[in-house]
């Protein structure tokens, strides 16, 4: 049985800065999941969650605005009560009024499948972007943290600033940045299968849609697999891009998994390189190597951006599973 998870965010705007924390996380049935999604499947009823997002409103006011009788909007307010999506609170007024908020943010709903006994010889680490020990990078190039640029945009100096380890999201046309992961495979054992996730894309001007870049992956030295990234996306916000950051440059990426193991090498699936995780030599060094790059001489030589977890639309690092 699926299981399914929203993971509930609460914005807290103060001198000038949004603050965004995950305050719980929901694990609901599957049919708990479904009556929400039947529920916000409504326009009216999305209408008055975006009226309920700029603030509080009682049935009366949510009627005049949407333009609806106030027997309606008093059905769909409650529909949405039912499902916990909106609370409602009795304040003193003119008299004692009932008065609707809305009671989320957000919710990201995600939905998978897990084995009753999970894989326990997994090893993860979800590696920060700014903690590269190699790079280079050409313009054009910079890092930014959740709150503002780090050293001098379009200076490859700047990736050799202290501060690049709070970098959220890193950028350049060509180069590459190489990360080493603490290997802690026990004595005795040996990998089966290599996986690595990243958000990422292009690097262009602002933001281009249309705007192809060939980014490359090795692995300990050597190169798996080359895949082309169709576009620099921006022009509408990502879930965790901060409100400083202007639309019109790069919003968020594609979460991108690339796997190795014995059959050869992947990403998302489908088969880039006959590279094999025996070929990697993992157990022979005290780290595991990552290099993500674009090439010079790349056919599509567009460029790269990287997204930590503060950054585009999902919350992570550059995340590596060693299965052994």
């Amino acid at each position: 049985m699926p299981q399914v998870f929203c993971y509930i965010y609460y914005y807290n705007n103060c001198c000038n800065k949004t603050e965004v924390f995950i305050i719980k996380i929901l694990q609901l049935t599957m049919d708990e999941a479904v009556e929400i999604s039947k529920v916000i499947s409504n326009e009216h009823r999305m209408n008055i969650l975006k009226i309920l997002s700029t603030g509080p409103h009682n049935v009366n006011e949510l009627s005049e605005k949407l333009g609806l009788p106030f027997s309606t909007t008093a059905v769909n307010v409650k529909k949405l009560e039912d499902v916990n999506l909106i609370i409602t609170e009795l304040v003193p007024g003119r008299g004692t009024q009932k008065v609707n908020s809305k009671n989320y943010d957000r919710i990201i709903i995600d939905l998978f499948t897990e084995d009753v006994e999970k894989d326990k010889n997994v090893i993860t680490i979800d590696m920060p972007i700014g903690e590269y020990v190699d790079c280079q990078a050409e313009p054009s190039c910079g890092l930014v943290s959740e709150s503002d640029y780090i050293g001098i945009q379009d200076d490859p100096r700047s990736f050799y600033e202290p501060g690049r380890r709070e970098a959220q999201l890193l950028y350049f046309r060509v180069g590459y940045v190489e990360y080493r992961y603490p290997n802690r495979i026990p004595y005795g054992n040996i990998a089966s299968e290599i996986q690595f996730s990243a958000e990422i894309c292009s690097e262009a001007p602002y933001h281009k849609l249309d705007w192809p870049s060939d980014i490359t992956v090795w692995v300990n030295d050597i190169e798996i697999g080359i895949w082309t990234s169709p576009g620099d996306f921006g022009g509408e916000r990502g879930f965790n891009t901060p409100d400083w950051w202007l639309t019109y440059f790069t919003q968020y990426g594609l979460l991108k998994h690339w796997k190795i193991n014995s059959n050869g090498s992947f990403i998302d699936g489908v088969k880039i390189s006959e590279v094999t995780v025996n070929d990697l030599n993992i157990n022979e060094k005290p780290f595991i190597s990552l290099r993500i790059g674009v090439k010079r001489d790349a056919v599509n030589a567009g460029g790269l951006n990287l997204f930590g977890p503060n950054f585009g639309n999902y919350r992570q690092g550059i995340i590596m599973n060693v299965h052994y």
